[in-house]
């Protein structure tokens, strides 16, 4: 069967996208599987035949030049070219330290060691290089949450699909029941229920009638609208949610500048250095030029003992092992760093709806606000499961899942009706007897029983549903069901963390102030836009942030915090773009156990930089003034790379 052609939009889209190359659809699969993370398959062919290298070295000189041959091959030569081109822009860092140094090893005789120093600064690259396309892909992947095309109504009533990118403001959309809404808008006709729990973190869907604003992004439930398109797709919610998060990540604290800015000054010294001590030891001393008692042979030396394979394996092997075993308990971080990051965060920030909890509505009861008393809570209850079984919106899922926790039946009903975005009305059979009940909100309750008094809802507590049958009036009231694990991880992370402990939330403050009285959380703010979330993610990030949420709305924020946190299975794809780690399983009981595994990763990093630099010292100096030889220099010097790696084996405990 012939592979399908590409839309007719796909290659101008992908081109604007600014997407990787590796997923270009001009490529075929196979083309595509082989150019993905093409760097660190090399580095990892480099490790093999660096592996067999070494083994060969004991009993076959020509397979250990072989073998050689192809590290240096494929981990030499882009290591090479980009030293080359750094030194063209007169920029010498680390990197190109790091290749002098391999290159110098061949030249007295240190081949092997050498090699080790390239296959370690290759994987390191490599890593760096796949952190970056993970960050590039979350403003790619928010393209993919609005659709691509539109149902657009002409003047003469007939609909056409075009292009999202085509549509302009002022002209009329036509969204349909289950549709995400593709463009900002306003209602003009017709009337629904939509969710924007993905956008805003509202868990309860809001009705939207002639006249109400509709963002780009949310999804309509059961009616069918009529709307104006009020802002084009590059000016779209989606869109301003996108420069959000690129202001947030170009704004966020980067801990790897500061080890850039050292690297490259550590670098420009070392080869001054070398370069001084080769040329100026004859004249201050009887030593020769050459020979291996010779300057050039001692700055050489000098060269090897103060390279730095362990101040630069002295990181990564601590954040790898780190990272190995955050994997092994379902959470993925996006670069080592992260984790120092982690430890000195002061407080940590939860988002409400699909975090801390299910997401899902759940209804906690019913109440009598007026009535004869002839209809009890538990008849209200069945006769208002009996109207929202026909109902596809969360609130009727709600109370069909409460009736059935009660073990209450349907009645037989007739004459129903649904009035989209307001409410439901049928004819029910109770105790042999036929009544008229309405279930819905206060507004169309209202109209269905003039005899209430206007304000009849002020006295619920703000309860947006309510059940009418004959004369009585009952409020329903509804709450986010809690995550299982989220009573112990809170309380977990209370007894073992000093954190500050604050709730954001899109979600009303009267959902908020509820959830977060029961988890005992120290300070909550909610009805907050993703702007809103923002700047107070901003102004906590000067402190030291963890931000967990896992909405559209949350990916700014996540992107902007000291670290952000995203929920795997049921995070948005924006949301785990943008986030620094990713709990794979959702399992929020892990953080505890995250927080104390990044505190002792920073402390064996210190660890290891202190041993580093303490044998770079005890190697390269005693090495300049000819004490050490060559021979004990690389053994001191590789001995400093073996106790750094196994201090830091240390962190793959469980």
């Amino acid at each position: 069967m012939p592979p399908t052609s590409p839309s007719p939009y796909l290659f101008d889209e992908f081109f604007a996208s600014g997407k990787e190359e590796s997923i270009s659809p001009f490529l075929t699969p196979d083309s595509r599987t082989w150019g993905k993370n093409l760097s660190l398959r090399s580095a990892l062919f480099s490790v093999v035949f660096l592996l067999i290298a070494f083994i060969a070295s004991f009993f076959s000189p020509s397979l250990y030049i072989i073998s050689l041959s192809l590290v240096y091959f494929l981990s030499g030569t882009p290591a090479l070219i980009d030293a080359i081109n750094d030194i063209r822009k007169l920029e010498i860092n680390i990197d190109v330290l790091m290749t002098l140094a391999a290159l110098l090893s061949v030249v007295i005789g240190s081949e092997l060691e050498g090699a080790l120093l390239l296959v370690l600064f290759e994987v390191s690259g490599a890593m760096e290089d796949t952190v970056a396309h993970k960050t590039k892909g979350a403003l790619n992947d928010l393209h993919e949450l609005s659709p691509r095309s539109a149902f657009v109504l002409q003047p003469n009533g007939e609909t056409t699909e075009r292009a999202v990118r085509e549509i302009q403001p002022g002209e009329h959309l036509l969204i349909k029941a289950g549709e995400i809404v593709p463009l900002d808008s306003t209602v003009i006709a017709g009337s629904s229920y939509v969710s924007l729990k993905h956008l805003t973190g509202e868990s309860e869907p809001i009705s939207k009638k002639s006249g109400d604003p509709l963002p780009a992004g949310a999804r309509n439930l059961d009616g069918t609208l009529s709307a104006l398109v009020t802002r084009s797709s590059t000016d779209s919610t989606l869109s301003r949610i996108i420069q959000l998060i690129t202001q947030a990540q170009e704004a966020k604290p980067r801990i790897q500048r500061l080890l850039d800015r050292f690297g490259k000054w550590y670098a420009l010294s070392i080869i001054a250095l070398f370069f001084f001590f080769a040329l100026t030891l004859p004249l201050f001393t009887s030593l020769p030029y050459l020979g291996t008692e010779g300057a050039i042979y001692r700055a050489l030396t000098f060269l090897i003992a103060a390279s730095p394979c362990a101040l630069i394996i002295a990181t990564p092997t601590a954040y790898l092992s780190a990272i190995s075993s955050c994997a092994k308990k379902g959470i993925l971080l996006k670069g080592g760093v992260i984790l120092d990051a982690l430890a000195r965060c002061t407080r940590i920030a939860f988002d409400k709806t699909g975090t801390l909890t299910t997401g899902d509505l759940q209804c906690t009861g019913m109440a009598a606000l007026s009535g004869n008393g002839k209809i009890d809570e538990t008849a209200a209850l069945s006769i208002a499961a009996t109207l929202e079984q026909h109902a596809t919106h969360p609130i009727g899922n709600a109370i069909c899942a409460l009736a059935l926790a009660r073990g209450l039946s349907k009645l037989p009903l007739q004459d129903f009706r649904s009035h989209p975005g307001s409410g439901l009305e049928a004819t029910v059979l109770l105790d042999e007897k036929w009544v008229q009940a309405y279930i819905g909100q206060a507004s169309f309750i209202h109209t269905k029983a003039p005899s209430l008094p206007e304000d009849f809802a002020a006295s619920a507590k703000d309860a947006r549903t309510f059940l009418y049958i004959e004369g009585s009036l009952f409020s329903l009231s509804f709450t986010d069901a809690l995550r299982e694990e989220t009573m112990d991880a809170i309380a977990t992370i209370r007894k073992e963390h000093s954190l500050h402990l604050a709730m954001l939330t899109g979600d009303s403050l009267k959902n908020a102030k509820v959830i977060a009285q029961k988890l005992g959380i120290d300070e909550t703010a909610a009805d907050l836009r993703p702007e809103d979330k923002l700047a107070k993610v901003a102004e906590w990030a000067k402190e030291g942030l963890i931000m967990i949420g896992d909405g559209i709305n949350d990916a700014p924020a996540l992107a902007r915090a000291t670290v952000g946190i995203s929920m795997g299975r049921i995070g948005s794809a924006s949301a785990v773009e943008a986030s620094d780690v990713v709990l794979i399983r959702d399992d929020l009981s892990v953080l505890s156990w995250l927080l104390t595994k990044a505190k002792k990763c920073t402390s064996i990093v210190k660890q290891n930089l202190l041993l580093a630099i303490s044998v770079i010292f005890l190697a390269s100096i005693p090495a300049l003034l000819g004490f050490v030889p060559l021979w004990l220099a690389v053994i001191l010097h590789e001995g400093g790379t073996v106790i750094v790696g196994l201090n830091s084996l240390r962190l793959l405990k469980r």
